[in-house]
């Protein structure tokens, strides 16, 4: 029997009508033949309000005493959802993320899933049960209480079903898919069918909030196809899967907008070995998270200029790192722009294509649109622009790649997540379809090799 995640966020369990509404999802799932394995984020702000009331206790709360706190959130949700499950009719048990099995590390507020052990689950699916599993948490081999950081219900339920060889992990959310932009500042936006876990990877670390970029790459590791839908209506939503033939007949899938960006600029660096490495263990002490890296160098008078960019507008925190450096290195000028946008177009055809560059320039200078800064990879190229055009920069790009009528490539139909011809990749990059969970079962596994995040909501 095939086995199915779904994960409910805040928004979907945020009062007692919609945990009945997602408890006649899972119990649809299991009346269409499947096993039904659910996770489930705390109520609505319920963790932001336990993060306030943790600092109005105290300045600087002890992150483990945190995890203790922040992990009651989701005990109340599971719970809720079983009752409401039962008082339907059906049979259901909620666990903790200890009581699942899920190890992680002791990285407090950020910890990262080492295994699971999916003994006590398959057991309970066997027994006709549905199991909700409280998302965001762990334990470490001390059987600390630990969370996951911001987006932990999505990396727990990808994790899971990685782990359970499930044929899908559903993400239920308030939004009714992943769309070519965002639709809130450009109405023509459209929701997308299926997009490659490479496009959406991308779109997560570039400013798209659907989904946090740890669970989409748990679900590239592990070749779990990943359904976004809405938690309100029963349409379709955007599949994200391995890349399969055809993807790249799109030219560009999305673009996004990260906005609040600071560039500074540090002139007449001396072009010395250790120089570079120098200011970035200075900037890392400090904690500051570096997002692209420009130098140049002017051999002819031993001279460089490092440029840098950072998330966020603190002009004086800017300020104060870049007087640091400049008097640590004695630099010729120290500058910084605290008001730069940074505006992406996406798409595996990019690697098939050419043209991308040409009409993405075209369209900004069109726009008359100054860009400050360019970087490219293998399926993205980002430019850096005055903060002030960033909301015009992304409706003259959505338009320039006809993305709200598709022209840059029209998307074909993908059939539904578990049928036979659903391909993923396999680790040894081979593309083979998806077969059923019974002849794949999976061991033990230790899905989570990513990098910590920050504390946040659970997701």
């Amino acid at each position: 029997m095939a086995i199915t995640v779904q994960k409910f966020g805040g928004t979907s369990v945020a009062d007692a009508a919609r945990i009945h509404l997602a408890a006649r999802r899972a119990i649809r799932a299991l009346l269409d033949g499947n096993q039904v394995v659910m996770v489930v984020s705390a109520m609505g702000p319920t963790t932001d309000e336990l993060v306030k009331l943790a600092y109005q206790v105290s300045r600087r709360p002890s992150k483990r005493e945190l995890d203790m706190l922040l992990a009651t959130g989701e005990q109340v949700s599971i719970a809720l959802v079983a009752m409401a499950i039962h008082e339907a009719g059906y049979d259901a048990i909620s666990l903790t993320g200890a009581q699942v099995g899920l190890m992680t590390d002791s990285a407090h507020t950020a910890a990262r899933i080492h295994s699971i052990d999916t003994q006590r689950i398959h057991r309970l699916l066997e027994q006709g049960r549905i199991v909700i599993v409280a998302g965001f948490q762990g334990v470490d081999s001390d059987f600390n209480i630990t969370t996951l950081g911001r987006g932990g219900s999505d990396t727990t339920a990808v994790a899971l079903a990685a782990a359970l060889g499930a044929h899908v992990c559903e993400i239920y959310t308030d939004v009714d898919g992943v769309y070519t932009t965002d639709p809130r500042l450009v109405p023509a936006a459209r929701k997308l069918d299926v997009i490659s876990s490479d496009e959406m990877l991308e779109m997560a670390s570039l400013g798209a909030g659907v989904m946090h970029s740890r669970s989409i790459e748990l679900g590239m590791k592990f070749g779990v196809p990943i359904h976004v839908r809405s938690s309100f209506t029963d349409n379709p939503g955007t599949l994200i899967m391995n890349e399969t033939p055809g993807m790249e007949d799109v030219l560009v899938r999305a673009v996004t907008l990260k906005p609040e960006i600071s560039c500074i600029t540090l002139a007449g660096l001396p072009h010395e070995p250790g120089v570079t490495a120098a200011v970035f263990d200075e900037l890392a002490a400090r904690g500051v998270l570096i997002d692209d890296i420009v130098q140049t160098v002017d051999a002819q008078h031993g001279r460089v200029t490092l440029g840098f960019t950072v998330q966020g507008r603190d002009e004086g925190e800017m300020r104060a790192v870049a007087e640091l450096l400049a008097q640590r290195f004695a630099v010729e000028r120290a500058e910084i722009n605290a008001e730069l946008a940074r505006v992406s177009v996406i798409g595996v055809g990019m690697r098939s294509h050419h043209g991308v560059a040409s009409r993405l320039f075209a369209a900004l200078a069109g726009a008359k649109i100054r860009v400050e800064n360019v970087t490219t990879s293998e399926i993205v190229i980002s430019v850096l622009i005055p903060a002030a055009d960033a909301e015009r920069a992304l409706q003259v790009l959505h338009q320039a790649f006809g993305l709200e009528q598709g022209v840059a490539g029209a998307e074909r139909p993908v059939q539904s997540p578990d049928a036979a011809s659903l391909w993923h990749r396999h680790p040894a990059g081979v593309l083979r379809p998806v077969q059923s969970p019974a002849a794949t079962e999976r061991p033990v596994q230790s899905p989570a090799a990513t990098p910590p995040a920050a504390p946040g909501r659970g997701g």
